[in-house]
Formats: C-alpha cells, sequence, structure tokens
C-alpha cells in the first residue's frame, strides 16, 4: 500500500464498516500502518477517523450538504431533488451517492484512478477557497473530484465530506494501531500525540525510534494540545477530604485560551484548538507585554466584563469576539476581555506538565508580570472547608460560575478527565452534547426546525449516538435561530423528521439521566432543555457516552 489508491483506502474503510470487534479493527489499522509510505501517515491518520485536517490547523472544508449534492446531481447527470431523493431512500447520502454513480448516464472522457494524496490535495484546496467565487470553485472541484471516483470511492468522499464516515474508527483505535504496528506501548503512543496533536508524526516517531523516540516528543510553542478537564465534585467535603490541602480557584465564567509565545510570536488558540490571534489583538498586546519568559504555554480564562458592573457578561457575547473576522478594532471597544491565567505548561524551553501543579504555578508567577487585564487566578491555598466555602460564596458574588479544587501534588494530564481536578457550581452538572437531528414544527412553529435530537460521542468509535430530544422551552426568536443555523446542514429528510450534519454543540440541562432501551445509547435525558450553543466545541470536544454513564451512576448514589 505504498503508492495508496484511493480505492485501496475505500476498501480498508468497507471492511472497517464490516467489522464490529474492536481488536479486529485495530489490526485492520496497524496492518494500513505498517504499509503506507511515511509521508502519508499523517493524512491516512486523519482519514480513517473520519476527518481531513487536524483541529488545530484551521482549516475546514466548508463544505455542506445543498453543495454536495449539487456537486453529485452535476456528474450523475441527474437533478438536485433526485439526489435529495436518493439519499431520503438509501437512509445515508455515502450509499445514496455509490448507487446514483452506479448508473450514471454521463461518462467521463478521461478516467483515471484517484490516489489519497489526490483526494487529500483536493479536500484542502477546496478548504483553502475564499472570497467571491468560491461557492463556484469549492463546487468544481468537488465535483471533478468525483467525477473521478468509482461508486465505493465515491461512498466514502461524499461521507468523509459531511463528516458521517461511519467506520466506528476514533482517536482510540488509531492510538492502539500504531501501538501494535510498531510495538510501543499505548500509553507512549497517547502521550506523544496529546504533545504533538499529529498522529502522523507520532506513526514515524514509533516506527523508527521506538518508545524512546516517543517518549522524546516534546511540545512546541505554536501547536496546542489539548486541556485538561476536571471532573464534578461531589461535594466541597469530600474533594478536601481525598485531596487534603489544596489549591483552591476562581471558576471564571469565560472562555478558556492557551497562549503560546516564541520570542516575538504569539499565538492564542481557543479550548477547541482554533487560532483565534486575530480575533483577540488587546489580548496578544498584554501578553506579549506581560508574559516575561522568552518562550511559554500558558493556560487561562478570557473573560468579558461589563465596565459599569465589573461582573462577567453573558458567555454568546465573548464567543462573538472569537468569531469576529472583520471590525475587530470596534468589537474591542464593544466587549472588551480580561485574562486570568491559572497554568503553565511550557516555560523557556522546558516542559512543565511532569511537575507537580504547585510548581507550574510558582514557574507561572516567575513567567508572568500581572497588570490589570491580565493577571494571575485568585487563589487560595486550604485544607479548611470552612474557608473554601467562603471562598466558593465570594466567587458567586462576583458574578462567576464557582470554584475548581486542584490537587498539589498532580501533574497536567492534556486531554483527559481527571481525578485531581474538581470543579463545584450551585446548579447541576450540564452536558455537551451534538445536535443530530430535528423535526420540522407545525401549528405555530411551522416552518422552524424544532424538537431537536442530542446526541453523545462513543469514545472507542466516534459514533454519535442519541441520548433523547429537545423541545420545549425554546422561544420563537430561538426556533428562528436554531433554524438559520441548521437548515443548511440538512442531509436528508423524510416526512418532518431530518437528519442533519454534526456541526452544533449545544449545552445541555436535564432533570436527571435515566436508562432507556428506547435510544442506542442506551440512556435518555429527562426533561432536558438547551442552556447555550457551545461555538467554542466542535463534535469531537462533545461529551461522551462514558461521561453520561458516570453521571448516571453519581446520581443514582447521591443521598
Amino acid at each position: 500500500m505504498c503508492a495508496v489508491l484511493y480505492a485501496e483506502l475505500a476498501e480498508v474503510y468497507s471492511r472497517l464498516e464490516e467489522t464490529p470487534g474492536k481488536l479486529e479493527k485495530t489490526e485492520i489499522i496497524a496492518k494500513v500502518m505498517k504499509g503506507v509510505d511515511e509521508e502519508l501517515l499523517g493524512i491516512i491518520s486523519q482519514l480513517l477517523m473520519g476527518r481531513v485536517f487536524p483541529e488545530w490547523s484551521g482549516l475546514e472544508l466548508g463544505v455542506g450538504p445543498s453543495m454536495l449534492y449539487e456537486a453529485i446531481a452535476f456528474v450523475c447527470g441527474v437533478a438536485p431533488k433526485d439526489v435529495k431523493r436518493a439519499v431520503a431512500e438509501a437512509g445515508d447520502a455515502g450509499s445514496a451517492a455509490e448507487e446514483l454513480l452506479k448508473r450514471k448516464v454521463q461518462q467521463t472522457l478521461i478516467a483515471r484512478r484517484l490516489s489519497v494524496r489526490e483526494v487529500y490535495s483536493t479536500f484542502e484546496r477546496i478548504a483553502r477557497a475564499s472570497g467571491k467565487g468560491s461557492h463556484q470553485r469549492k463546487l468544481k472541484l468537488l465535483a471533478e473530484l468525483l467525477s473521478h471516483a468509482e461508486p465505493l470511492e465515491a461512498r466514502y468522499i461524499v461521507r468523509t465530506v459531511l463528516g458521517e464516515l461511519r467506520v466506528g474508527v476514533a482517536e482510540g483505535l488509531v492510538r492502539d494501531a500504531i501501538a501494535l504496528a510498531f510495538s510501543v506501548p499505548a500509553s507512549a503512543v497517547e502521550r506523544a500525540y496529546m504533545l504533538c496533536g499529529d498522529f502522523g508524526e507520532v506513526a514515524r516517531r514509533a516506527k523508527h525510534e521506538g518508545e524512546e523516540g516517543l517518549r522524546s516528543i516534546r511540545m512546541k510553542p505554536g501547536t496546542p494540545v489539548k486541556p485538561m478537564l476536571a471532573q464534578l465534585a461531589p461535594s466541597l467535603e469530600k474533594v478536601l477530604q481525598e485531596l487534603g490541602t489544596a489549591a483552591v480557584e476562581v471558576k471564571y465564567d469565560g472562555a478558556r485560551v492557551q497562549i503560546h509565545k516564541r520570542g516575538e510570536e504569539l499565538w492564542i488558540f481557543s479550548r477547541r484548538l482554533e487560532n483565534v490571534t486575530s480575533a483577540l489583538p488587546d489580548v496578544a498586546e498584554r501578553a506579549k507585554r506581560c508574559i516575561t519568559a522568552t518562550t511559554a504555554v500558558v493556560e487561562g480564562e478570557a473573560v468579558a466584563v461589563d465596565p459599569e458592573t465589573g461582573k462577567p457578561r453573558a458567555f454568546q457575547e465573548i464567543l462573538r469576539r472569537f468569531r469576529r473576522k472583520y471590525d475587530v478594532g470596534k468589537m474591542v471597544a464593544e466587549i472588551p476581555f480580561e485574562v486570568f491565567l491559572f497554568d503553565a505548561l511550557y516555560i523557556d524551553g522546558e516542559m512543565l506538565i511532569d511537575l507537580s501543579f504547585e510548581e507550574r504555578r510558582r514557574r507561572l508567577e516567575g513567567a508572568v508580570k500581572p497588570e490589570r487585564g491580565f493577571e494571575l487566578a485568585e487563589q487560595l491555598i486550604t485544607g479548611s472547608a470552612g474557608e473554601a466555602e467562603a471562598f466558593y460564596e465570594k466567587a458567586l458574588e462576583m458574578g462567576h460560575e464557582g470554584i475548581m479544587l486542584k490537587s498539589l501534588r498532580a501533574p497536567y494530564v492534556p486531554g483527559a478527565r481527571v481525578g485531581y481536578m474538581y470543579k463545584l457550581k450551585p446548579v447541576m452538572e450540564t452536558l455537551d452534547l451534538v445536535i443530530t437531528g430535528a423535526v420540522w414544527g407545525t401549528g405555530k412553529r411551522a416552518g422552524w426546525l424544532s424538537s431537536y435530537e442530542l446526541s453523545a460521542r462513543d469514545e472507542d468509535t466516534g459514533e454519535l449516538l442519541p441520548v433523547g430530544r429537545v423541545g420545549t422551552g425554546v422561544t420563537e426568536e430561538q426556533l428562528q435561530e436554531f433554524t438559520e443555523m441548521l437548515r443548511p446542514l440538512i442531509i436528508s429528510q423524510e416526512a418532518e423528521e431530518v437528519r442533519l450534519m454534526p456541526k452544533v454543540v449545544v449545552e445541555v440541562a436535564y432533570q436527571e439521566i435515566q436508562r432507556s432501551p428506547n435510544y442506542a445509547s442506551g440512556f435518555a435525558l429527562r426533561f432536558p432543555r438547551v442552556v447555550r450553543v457551545r461555538e467554542d466545541k466542535s463534535p469531537e470536544e462533545a461529551d461522551t457516552l462514558q461521561r453520561v454513564r458516570e453521571l448516571y451512576e453519581s446520581q443514582r448514589q447521591a443521598p
């Protein structure tokens, strides 16, 4: 599989789709890893997971179902409505494209076999098409790609574009496959990937340098790492009993940022690893001035503060800043940010993640000269529940979400929800779920999408499994907003039911989690309601089925 025709990858997809067992899937992927050229390892790794680009690359295809169906219609010599009908009948756009290509009227005059490299290169050109005429350029590139695709290839090209590969491969399986292919520990693969965010680099190191090569991978300023995540605190007393003396910090009601500095260069990354530096020039200016270290990777929370009250503004106001591409200066004046730093991952050439939190905080204090608007997170070191309770009440009075409780001895584990960092809030823990379907309303709701299907991510396969629907408690204004956001993502429709591209993540509150045979996940949310859209999160960052299960178990144990 050295040259790697896309047809070969399509056959691999087909085998993975038909193989239910994790071990068997791992063996299939490992065989691919062993046989592929080194330069393609990164591309193959991404494509096997149904992705095209790493999250931190900043590249997105920017292709919705409407454009894709138009390209399929052109290549197959049918009307777009016929494509929609075929998708509805097949229940899957990829399978519909496959069948349409089998029966297509128009024939390509000069047929050639697609390579993985060519498919990826075309995807990259589509992603980079912007400005006036970009729609037509994207459409032409898609049509050209599909015109050279065999029916089976078209199935997986279409599914990849829609983010619905359906072969049951997520990061965990790729990690295990690299470990199997090159006889290295999965834990070493996991750590290396979390530090560099590139399975291609990880696989190359594993192949040529083994475990030692993986252990030598270091964090690089300019390449973001996935943030460490906190557990929900069962109670303040129980956490302090477990941790002993702990660091208690304000849980700021803002958006997480990871700031990287290398000399005069500076990058700001969002929670979903997007480069948002250009949208936050005020934060970048302060960071350059206040971070005294020559090289650094620090984490904090960006908070939009109301200048009149001094309290944080709504989360959606924060996201307006992150999304802004034009008239940025005007938005800076309208929604000023303050940043509160709470961790240091890298300072002056030294990676700090294996050090204790207490030491990392000390290094952070030594690498930053705070000023108004760019400060260190307020912190209390205590083992007293009474002192922690008073700090908690103070944080709430300030208008923030609650507090964080952190073990002073713990290392930093990128991308993991760890058992030595807890969050305590006065409201029930919410879930971040993906909207995967909806229903066209009737009566007063006619013309609006409502009754949104909510799905959690299976951590092993990457599959999105429904855990319920939410339809009540949504205002007419919200219905209109959601319809405008979701309409371009409609993949197929049967009667009033529509299936959507998995793009939109929402934060959901609920009364409780129940076991349910009615959903593929095995769980159902009772009385769910949408709290807010989480535009700072990608579908890959949605809560997992494991998280739903943990919350279900914790509520059963509650007094």
